[in-house]
Formats: structure tokens, sequence, C-alpha cells
């Protein structure tokens, strides 16, 4: 599973023309689930993001968790994440998990996030959707679950 966090001051999201959620300040997530991620990668994941210290303290460092500002997470599923570009200028997606799997890993991980306390919105699975954000630094991490597991995927 990977996730590229960004950390925002407002992002909103539009599906179908219409508003769906928005943030006022935290993290937005872009979440890409890969064949082979169950609940641990999802764990996983949301346990490190949720406790994630990139937040300003009163001292401008990067100090502070999403719980210690007040900070909400909008959570994106994002199975570009899953690319290969290694051939051609056409990348493929063949690592990303199957449809039924990837939405019950995104919604399960969005349920481990909201768990912990911290406010928690989502995008539409599989929709078409347009993200308005402002981002805050730019603070921009990227995490693969397959590295916080500590042994290499198959």
């Amino acid at each position: 599973m990977i996730a590229v966090i960004q950390r925002v001051k407002k992002t909103s999201l539009t599906s179908d023309g219409k508003p769906y959620s928005e943030i006022s300040h935290g993290f937005l997530v872009l979440l890409g689930v890969l064949s082979g991620d169950d609940e641990t990668d999802a764990r996983l994941l949301a346990d490190k993001i949720a406790k994630l210290r990139v937040l300003s303290d009163e001292n401008g460092k990067m100090n502070r968790s999403l719980s210690d500002v007040g900070g909400e997470v909008m959570v994106v599923s994002n199975f570009t994440l899953a690319a290969n570009y290694r051939h051609g200028n056409r990348p493929d997606f063949l690592r990303a998990a199957p449809p039924e799997e990837a939405d019950r890993l995104y919604r399960l991980f969005i349920d481990f996030i909201s768990l912990s306390g911290i406010p928690t919105v989502s995008g539409v699975f599989g929709a078409d959707m347009q993200i308005t954000t402002t981002a805050d630094g730019p603070i921009t991490i990227v995490m693969d679950s397959a590295v916080l597991r500590k042994e290499p995927k198959q």
C-alpha cells in the first residue's frame, strides 16, 4: 500500500460536479492499494500517519501530530500510485489491487484513521474527482507499507 501524504491548510473535493468533502487543515492522503496488500498494510500506514509529527509547533518546528493540533485527514483512493513506468511512455497499472479488494482496504484504512480519533473524510472510490488544495510547506511524504513491514513484498 502506498500513501502520498501532503500537509494542507485547506482541501476540498468535488465529484460529479458537486461538493463532496473538505477539511480545514491536516493531511491530504492519496492512497494506492496494491495486489497482495491486506489489513496489516492498512493498519500499519494508518497508525503511522495518525502519529506523524510534521505539523508545526509554536516555534515553527515540525513537531506536532494531527491530534496535537486538531487536524483532519482527507483520504482519496488513487490506483495510479501503482503505476509501472519503466517501459515506454504509457504506464500500466497491473500492480494495483482489483477494485473490490482495493475498495475494501481503502475503507478499512479510513476506519483505522478514524478510530485513532482524527476527523476523517474521503473521496468517492472509483469516481472522477476534482481536488482543490492549499499545500502547507509544502510538506509531502511518500510511505510504503512494505517498508513499515520491514520485509519485501513479492
